[in-house]
């Protein structure tokens, strides 16, 4: 019993060191709420303004709205993470890769992510919209053979966002937004766990918590149409609550479920975007956004039920992700190819927040290249149909994460790299009346 005590709060860190780190990522602060910006690869989004999406992106735009909009989108995302072990990949036991396991397969499943946007023009200053959106979100799903499936096997994080806003057209130069967000975030995490006596058992974690932010815009126009728009979106700092389950341990303990907490702080953002018209075809599109994941260096675990686990309050683990920073840099195009048909071209480079040092199974992220194209159809007066592809080239991420073979926290060690790609396909609907 008195093993059994000591095994067990290592085994829920293990199940819970997923959950941080799989929201904490420039990788998974997802951008694809929109079709008619995935053309682009998103490039000068806070400036476009040419649906009813841009109360996400820069409330100050639904001035350019006139009357009233709905929009609707579904992007599909494909991620691939591919490991491949370099041979000093080991499992608890100390086991190789081969008798230990495998490399795991693709992580990656495919995500569908709707959103949708109402833009309504109260009178010939004021605006409101309201964006229902998807910000952050993961799935890893390693095969369950996977040498590392102790630190990671499957996890999925999920958030939905209701934003309400506001806009005002102080004249025909300067427009003002904002508004208030209603953010819910859930994580499920499940994975192996090593128990006394060599047992492979099974840790699940439910976690979820609801926050308040907001979310501030505006846009000017200079010259000769150009645009510029800023934007500031808010930090949420959850203090996710849940259960954590350990399935497997021998008579008479069975299963034990007990209460966890773990505060989670979601980075704010800063946006500059323009658009820029050439002329009566051509528009051009830039932007550079700020994410400030610099602010997330140690998230603690803790109790909060008394259980085998320990008291209230426990500290079961303290997980040391020392982000830093991540940039983006977008620049995109508008080919007005005739009156019914936009074609849209865009690249990025997005800086990962993460670095090698602290690269996990749950986390193989690097800096990225996203190359986008697109299509704008206007099937009649009133309504218009966007379709966008995007594909994203990752860095090779190599990770070395040493986690105790024969000593806790019993979750092995994960040597070698990760290959990782995104394919993303998205089509939405606009209405104006």
């Amino acid at each position: 019993m008195k093993t059994t005590k000591k095994l067990i709060p290592v085994a829920v860190a293990a199940a819970m060191s997923a959950f941080s780190a799989s929201v904490h990522t420039a990788g998974f602060q997802l951008p694809e709420n929109n079709a008619s910006g995935m053309g682009n690869a998103f490039a000068g989004q806070a400036a476009a303004a040419e649906n009813a999406s841009t109360v996400f992106w820069n409330p100050a735009g639904m001035t350019r709205l006139p009357g009233r909009q709905v929009s609707f989108a579904l992007d599909a995302l494909k991620p691939s993470a591919k490991f491949e072990d370099n041979g000093l990949s080991r499992s608890p036991l100390g086991l190789p890769l081969g008798p230990g396991g495998t490399n795991g397969g693709d992580a990656g499943d495919w995500a569908y992510l709707p959103a949708g946007y109402v833009s309504w023009q109260i009178n010939p200053q004021w605006w409101a919209g309201l964006a229902v959106t998807v910000p952050f979100g993961l799935q890893v799903n390693h095969d369950p053979a996977f040498i590392g499936r102790f630190q990671s096997k499957r996890d999925q994080v999920k958030t939905i966002d209701i934003n309400p806003n506001i806009a005002f057209k102080l004249s025909d130069a300067v427009s003002l937004g904002g508004g208030i967000s209603y953010q819910k975030l859930k994580v499920q995490l499940d994975r192996s766990t090593l128990l006394p006596g060599g047992v492979e058992g099974m840790s699940q974690t439910r976690v979820d918590d609801d926050k308040w932010g907001f979310n501030l815009g505006a846009m000017f126009t200079i010259g000769a149409g150009t645009r510029i728009g800023i934007t500031y979106r808010s930090n949420m700092d959850y203090d996710t609550t849940g259960t954590v389950l350990v399935g497997g341990l021998p008579p008479p303990n069975g299963t034990t479920v007990a209460g966890a907490a773990a505060p989670i702080k979601l980075p704010d953002t800063v946006s500059w975007a323009i658009a820029h018209p050439l002329n009566g075809q051509w528009e051009l599109l830039g932007d550079i956004t700020w994410t400030n994941w610099s602010t997330i260096k140690t998230v603690p675990l803790s109790t909060t039920t008394a259980s085998l686990l320990g008291a209230p309050g426990t500290v079961l683990d303290t997980f040391n992700f020392q982000f830093r920073d991540s940039y983006r840099v977008g620049v995109g195009a508008n080919w007005k190819y005739r009156d019914d048909l936009m074609l849209k071209f865009g690249v990025s480079w997005d800086r990962s927040p993460v670095t090698d040092l602290f690269r996990t199974t749950f986390l193989p992220d690097n800096n990225r290249i996203g190359l986008g194209i697109g299509a704008k159809f206007q099937v009649s007066k009133q309504t218009t149909i966007d379709v966008g592809y995007m594909h994203l080239f990752v860095e090779s991420a190599d990770i070395n994460q040493q986690k105790g073979v024969g000593v806790a926290p019993f979750q092995g060690n994960v040597r070698g790299k990760y290959d990782d790609k995104l394919d993303a396909l998205a089509a939405q609907f606009t209405y104006s009346f």
